[in-house]
């Protein structure tokens, strides 16, 4: 059994998405403000604490609900139905693969009796706990603010601007929501199952007379774990976490928590030689009971004197009883102080008598103990699942229910990267799941299942997982007036679960190169090693708005931007393609050659043939107009533009006047553009033979002829590099081609109108305020 996807609507800025988990590893991935943690949020609102606000109702339902207040004012409505609601109400809707033999597990979930196995669906849905008492009860408050503006009216003859609570349904639920609302679970129909649509998922209608569930529909079926962002790691002088008398930590599951502290709740709950004894707790508890005896001798001689010059008062008296000391040891207390874990920090240590320098848990570096916490973490998750000692005795004794485990445990890790470097990251998510399932019971067993959902803004954990497992969270401006910016969730198993070459290759690029795409608001495909020095420089120079943007620049070269095709589709990921127009002859396999226009060349370029603008003539592609430079992906609302080498107009000699000439290459194109300084250049290299080249040429013919042979044995990487050594880069003009790129870069991702759904500092969870 395994939790195949689920969809939610209407939840902050989960519109209606649909999100397909994996069997193993589900890592959420995208650019910032993309709705990751609004998914994880909505696993932990509805699976385990089903504590809602208002400000979890996409914002943009306000509108309807505040008009369903706004008639029931108005009028008496009989009978009251949730059928004007139900478009928004947060709801999650929950699918199961399930095979047919573990069908005594979910017998109370299936919807016919002729079930064979496969999907099997349940929606949790935030709905009026009494419809007809939230129906009075907002009318009866609404009518009282109302009449109270109106009284002040008459007696002061003045208008009142100040709105009365409720000024309306938001309002009122607003200050009621928790009392109002709950969560109500219902059967849903696999045949009636819809694929999404345009990236918006497409739930199923309840039927009118549909009963919600009594009883939690998930109980023995899912078992869920959390480890939240916020970990709570500080410094040697900061309080930790507070503990009941029996050494319990007063915290929640969710919750965060020192390794010393998490040991003393695991040991509470597996270890404890005093909870259900065992044979060989028997040891132990002897031990402990001498020491007890011991300890209490030494104290009555400590004390004997004491307890004389007491008794020399008169009192206790001949019938009173006599004072004794007497201690009490628990194994807890061993463990609890803030010093109970501890790490050595001299490894060879043999020939020093004594014990070994150590220093308390807080005094390591963040991200070691939250390394080493985390993985602690995850091992109680699994112990207590499989009720790995004490904890399962006492499951047993409590209920048979609980004597097995839930065939299915969740786990999700919210932003593992925080406090992590780079190196541990990769260690962690490398062997989380496999710590998960490293239980003698669980290695090759199929009945009992485990899932992690990650959630991350770290490429370096993105990249150690299968990208098939990733899933990419996109953000969707507002499309109508009213609307809020969304979310679209893409399965990237679409993508990187083929197997054809293409595939292939993006993901062997992906994994060498370690780029940011998964989480960046732009792409930017370039050339060679010169762009990739040199562009940087442009946009922090001349670009400050793009500067402040997080762009992600691939090295991909023009004869494979195409193979990133898919992926860029999918990911709806805006991007800018700085290509060469690579010019040969319209005869076979030619090499490059330099560009005359009229002389029946074509491009060498896939991109420029197969993808953007998708001709293959120099002289169309040297004839176009701006606009069939880009590709308009109108569904899906992004764009995709090439920039290419332009004809451009230069001077040589000012004797003879301006002169037309095309380049080939960026390298070309810069020199064209910034001729008094390479004219007077220094340098070896490529900037050398450009130097002589200007000098030395007066004709186009000429000049782009020594410029193409120049760069046939140049170093292209070597000439960015003594360019940097020799200029400040600001100095240079920026090639039109990538200027005209860049700025239209600029506008597409700075000038997106995107409403933030802020919310107000006054709500009462101002913790669950990220969309």
């Amino acid at each position: 059994m395994r939790i195949s996807f689920i969809e939610v609507q209407n939840f902050r800025k989960l519109k209606s998405i649909r999100i397909d988990l994996s069997k193993n590893r589900t890592l959420f991935v995208g650019a910032n403000n993309s709705g990751k943690t609004t998914a994880m949020i909505a696993l932990r609102r509805f699976l385990v604490d089903q504590k809602f606000n208002a400000y979890d109702f996409t914002l943009s339902n306000w509108t309807q609900i505040n008009k369903i207040g706004a008639k029931w004012e108005k009028a008496d409505i009989t009978p009251l139905d949730l059928t004007e609601w139900e478009g928004t109400l947060p709801l999650m809707d929950v699918w199961l693969d399930v095979e047919p033999n573990e069908i005594h597990y979910v017998q109370h979930l299936l919807p016919t009796l002729d079930w064979t196995g496969g999907l099997l669906g349940v929606r949790l849905r935030l709905e009026p706990k009494k419809l007809e008492e939230l129906h009075n009860e907002y009318v009866v408050a609404r009518h009282h603010a109302i009449s109270t503006i109106n009284s002040a009216k008459q007696d002061k003859d003045r208008d009142y601007k100040v709105p009365l609570w409720p000024s309306c349904m938001k309002d009122f639920l607003e200050r009621s929501l928790s009392s109002r609302f709950r969560v109500h679970s219902y059967i849903l129909d696999p045949n009636k199952l819809v694929a999404p649509k345009n990236g918006s998922a497409q739930p199923q209608l309840l039927s009118p007379t549909a009963e919600y569930m009594e009883e939690n529909p998930f109980a023995g079926l899912i078992r869920i774990d959390e480890i939240n962002a916020q970990r709570g790691f500080s410094d040697a002088h900061s309080n930790g976490d507070s503990f009941s008398e029996r050494g319990e930590e007063n915290i929640g599951r969710g919750d965060t928590r020192k390794l010393s502290n998490q040991l003393r709740s695991y040991y509470d709950k597996h270890l404890d030689p005093s909870e259900m004894p065992e044979s060989g707790d028997v040891d132990a508890l002897e031990a402990i009971h001498e020491a007890q005896e011991i300890f209490d001798k030494k104290l009555a001689t400590s004390f004997s004197e004491v307890l004389k010059e007491v008794q020399n008062l008169g009192y206790p008296g001949i019938s009173d009883p006599t004072l004794t000391i007497s201690t009490r040891i628990k194994p807890m207390d061993g463990l609890n102080h803030p010093s109970a874990l501890q790490y050595e920090v001299i490894s060879n240590y043999e020939d020093v008598q004594g014990i070994p320098p150590r220093l308390p848990e807080q005094y390591n570096g963040l991200g070691y103990q939250n390394l080493i916490s985390m993985v602690f973490r995850l091992m109680s998750f699994r112990n207590e699942w499989m009720q790995v000692g004490k904890i399962g005795k006492k499951a047993i004794t409590k209920s048979s229910e609980t004597a097995f485990p839930p065939p299915l445990h969740l786990v999700l890790v919210e932003e593992p990267e925080a406090h992590l470097h780079v190196q541990v990251q990769q260690v962690f998510i490398r062997r989380a799941y496999e710590i998960l399932r490293n239980h003698q019971d669980l290695k090759e067993n199929r009945t009992l299942t485990t899932q992690l959902v990650v959630s991350t803004h770290s490429s370096h954990i993105a990249h150690e997982c299968e990208f098939e497992c990733l899933r990419y969270f996109r953000r969707k401006p507002a499309s109508n007036p009213g609307d809020v910016p969304t979310s679209t969730i893409i399965n990237l198993s679409e993508v990187f679960g083929k197997q054809d070459e293409t595939a292939k290759f993006v993901t062997r690029y992906l994994k060498s190169a370690h780029c940011d795409l998964f989480f960046a608001d732009a792409a930017i495909f370039i050339e060679g090693a010169a762009e990739r020095m040199m562009i940087p420089h442009f946009i922090r120079e001349n670009f400050p708005n793009l500067n402040q943007r997080y762009l992600t620049l691939l090295e991909i070269g023009g004869s494979h931007a195409h193979c990133f095709r898919p992926l860029i589709e999918h990911l709806g990921l805006t991007t800018l393609i700085i290509s060469d127009i690579d010019a040969a002859e319209n005869k076979g396999r030619k090499p490059s050659q330099p560009i005359v226009k009229g002389g029946n060349q074509v491009t060498r370029n896939t991109t420029l043939r197969t993808w953007i603008p998708g001709k293959e003539s120099i002289d169309d592609l040297l004839d176009s107009a701006p606009s069939d430079k880009i590709k308009i992906y109108s569904e899906a609302n992004f764009l995709v533009r090439v920039a290419y080498q332009l004809p451009l107009k230069i001077t040589l000699d000012p004797s003879a006047g301006e002169i037309n000439i095309a380049a080939n290459t960026f390298e070309d194109a810069l020199v064209y553009e910034n001729i008094d300084l390479f004219k007077t250049l220094e340098g070896n290299g490529l900037v050398k033979k450009f130097n002589e080249a200007l000098n030395q040429n007066k004709t186009p013919a000429d000049l782009t002829t020594a410029m193409f042979e120049a760069l046939k044995s140049g170093s292209k990487a070597e000439f960015a590099l003594d360019l940097l050594f020799l200029k400040d880069p600001k100095v240079f003009n920026v090639p039109t081609y990538i200027r005209e790129g860049l700025e239209w870069l600029q506008e597409q991702v700075c000038n997106k109108e995107e409403v933030s759904e802020n919310i107000s500092l006054s709500s009462s969870d101002q913790g669950g305020v990220a969309q």
